[in-house]
């Protein structure tokens, strides 16, 4: 089939092998402060930033395994980053809920969980480790699950993005109470990426759901362009990765000359 057919049938069966600690993690979500406004930090400033911590892709492979994620945490935070997304999957992109707690501790803003999840469990977990909001694909969700998993982030108080790139996906979130709707530019199938589909999809998010370009991100023109095409926000990971300067690069992508 693909990557994320392949991965989500792994998370699926591990999570049949290994159910997650329903009780001992909402009780630790209980015991968590507020959840901070996801989608309220993307609302101010156009283009709002996730600045992502992310190790390693399928993609690209290793990225940046040895950066401390409380150091670039710090540093997003420095250059006006509106929240951070942490990738929280160990086995294709180095990441863990360690990661997500270290990061929990060291900034204020809202912080995304990013990983493959498809049932209640893992959001409560997200929520436990910290998380303000939690990624949820359409492509590997069907719309009565979008919908459930919705209600469960809901009912935890935290947000959501969700994740389009077919024009069936962005059907599926448009049609659920997304708030937050995401355009990714790589099929996470094939793994490649077409900037030019990305933008005409953004393009039909209407108004009132916050717009959210991912991936293929490097240049600040590229940054014009999603914003032109209708993106209130963009997530941002490997050209930050990568950056000598994560700082300087975040400015430059925002378009902040400091």
């Amino acid at each position: 089939m693909g990557f994320l057919t392949d991965k989500v049938s792994a998370v699926r069966r591990e999570l049949d092998r290994r159910p997650l600690d329903d009780s001992a993690n909402l009780a630790r979500s209980l015991a968590m402060p507020p959840a901070r406004d996801f989608a309220g930090a993307l609302r101010h400033g156009t283009p709002a930033v996730i600045a992502e911590v992310k190790r390693a892709s399928p993609s690209a492979g290793n990225i940046a395994v040895d950066r401390d994620p409380v150091e670039l945490a710090r540093a997003y935070a420095e250059a006006g980053a509106a929240a951070i997304s942490v990738l929280t999957d160990r086995d294709d992109f180095g990441g863990s809920l360690a990661d997500l707690r270290a990061v929990r501790v060291a900034t204020d803003l809202p912080l995304l969980r990013k990983d493959f999840l498809v049932h209640p469990s893992q959001l409560i977990e997200a929520r436990a480790a910290g998380a303000d909001a939690v990624l949820l694909i359409a492509a590997c969700l069907s719309a009565g699950e979008l919908d459930a998993l919705l209600g469960v982030a809901a009912d935890l108080g935290i947000g959501a993005l969700v994740e389009t790139h077919s024009a069936a996906d962005l059907e599926k979130a448009l049609a659920s109470a997304a708030g937050v709707v995401g355009v990714n530019a790589r099929d996470l199938e094939t793994l490649e990426v077409d900037v030019v589909l990305a933008l005409a999809q953004l393009a039909r998010v209407p108004e009132d759901r916050v717009a959210v370009m991912e991936s293929g991100i490097t240049t600040r023109s590229q940054v014009e362009a999603a914003v032109a095409a209708g993106a209130s926000a963009i997530l941002v990971g490997e050209s930050l990765m990568r950056a000598t300067d994560p700082r300087a690069k975040l400015r430059e992508l925002i378009g902040d000359g400091r």
